[in-house]
């Protein structure tokens, strides 16, 4: 068991959460206004009593918000990790971190924090119930810890996202690469007439021989 403190009570906040609860974690939601979000079947406390909960931290925030609220928690955050899933849009839906990512500014802000991206590039459904869809799936996994991506790999595992589904694409710069994803899913779901798909990295077949 995993104590698990998730900062925001959005949709994403909200299925992640009630997930891990389901597979046996210990989990508090954060809010700027916890006596405001009642009645949504998990606890709800004070963004640094989540933190102070969460051996891991999940980030949920919108991202264009996430950095101003998560950095004056530096101090706090120290030695946990940091599971980020936030992406910024911008209102016309457009990227806000168009030459970065949100991921690579918590991570400069809160040096004593290791952060891990994951889960951005799908939808909330898909990062905890990846069998409803047709087939097998991608979750991608960016950080500079090889320690905090190993213990969020499990956590994913949790979620029912096999080890041969995770791609660990290396460093947190990588994390643009996930973040930037978003417009691509944009374009899919407009086309598909629906958020609920994923990615599929299929790499090259082996040579054939004989």
């Amino acid at each position: 068991m995993t104590n698990i403190g998730f900062i925001g009570t959005g949709n994403v906040a909200r299925a992640v959460a009630a997930k891990a609860v389901a597979v046996g974690h210990d989990v508090v939601l954060g809010s700027r206004a916890p006596g405001d979000r009642e009645g949504l079947g998990l606890p709800v406390v004070s963004v640094g009593d989540a933190i102070a909960h969460g051996d891991i931290v999940v980030n949920a925030t919108p991202g264009t918000e996430s950095l101003a609220l998560l950095a004056p928690f530096a101090p706090e955050l120290r030695g946990k990790i940091l599971l980020d899933i936030a992406v910024g849009l911008t209102a016309d839906l457009g990227l806000a971190h168009p030459n970065s990512s949100i991921a690579e500014e918590l991570q400069e802000a809160l040096p004593g924090t290791p952060v891990v991206k994951t889960l951005c590039t799908m939808d909330a459904a898909v990062m905890v119930e990846p069998d409803r869809l047709t087939g097998p799936s991608t979750v991608f996994l960016s950080g500079d810890d090889a320690g905090a991506k190993a213990r969020v790999g499990r956590l994913l595992g949790d979620f029912g996202w096999p080890e041969d589904s995770r791609t660990d694409l290396g460093g947190i710069a990588t994390a643009r690469g996930q973040e930037h994803l978003a417009l691509l899913f944009i374009g899919v779901a407009g086309a598909l007439g629906s958020h609920v798909f994923n990615f599929r990295l299929v790499p090259d077949a082996p040579e054939r021989t004989g």
